[in-house]
């Protein structure tokens, strides 16, 4: 009679050993099935033969904005020359053509082309400066002469705007490329689109008055342009600010 409580102690630590063992196996299948579970999820979203790529970073220097800095063959230290060549636009006494200004490389490529004019196209003609010797070019020379231009890119930087009335730029994180005069064609002349000319314009070819597209500095005519801030006559500036 005495072994019997003996063999009951024994008989309830093999029971404990095996409880123990069985929940240790249940423990095991519950991680397993977890991780079948996120791997079949990983499958079913991303099969095997498709490779999905994760969005890159931009990188530093790629991509930005491109603008035509009208008056110089050179660009400012904060962009990169793509070109230099020269204004052209449509003759100022043409109702036709096109109505912006295009600053023409100096090494054009040709397609298919019939030499002599047809009568029937539309013509582009080189732009002039129109200063006349007035402010705010007083003793610059600049009449008549050939209107240079640069087209300049900056990187890091994809917003491109120009404010007429300014000469620095307006809120945060805007950097001024330059700043100048605004210009546009005669006000008796058919319309064209306003110009951020360089404060400092260059001189292009000679001073020939052979006319074609023209630039006139701008002056502001109070009546419904609200003076003060601005005033009767005197001419306006711009900026030139990229972001």
């Amino acid at each position: 009679m005495g072994q019997l409580p003996n063999m009951a102690l024994v008989s309830v630590l093999m029971l404990s050993v095996m409880l123990t063992a069985t929940a240790g196996q249940n423990l095991n299948m519950v991680g397993t099935t977890e991780d079948v579970h996120h791997h079949q999820h990983e499958t079913t979203t991303h099969p095997q033969d498709i490779i999905v790529e994760e969005p890159v970073a931009p990188t530093a220097g790629v991509g930005g904005t491109t603008y035509i800095r009208w008056g110089k063959t050179t660009c400012p230290t904060s962009a990169t020359l793509v070109y230099d060549g020269m204004a052209a636009g449509a003759h100022y006494t043409h109702a036709g053509g096109g109505a912006n200004y295009l600053c023409l490389p100096k090494d054009p490529e040709w397609g298919n082309h019939q030499d002599g004019f047809s009568g029937t196209n539309s013509y582009l003609y080189g732009a002039e400066y129109e200063t006349h010797n007035q402010p705010p070019f007083v003793g610059s020379g600049l009449h008549d002469h050939d209107v240079p231009c640069a087209v300049c890119h900056v990187s890091g930087r994809s917003a491109l705007l120009m404010i007429p009335g300014r000469k620095t730029c307006k809120g945060d994180g805007w950097v001024s490329e330059y700043n100048g005069y605004l210009m546009a064609e005669y006000h008796g002349h058919p319309r064209t689109e306003w110009i951020c000319m360089d404060s400092e314009p260059e001189k292009g070819g000679s001073p020939v008055n052979q006319n074609g597209a023209l630039f006139y500095t701008v002056e502001g005519r109070c009546g419904v342009l609200e003076c003060p801030p601005y005033v009767d006559g005197r001419e306006i500036t711009c900026v030139v600010c990229t972001k």
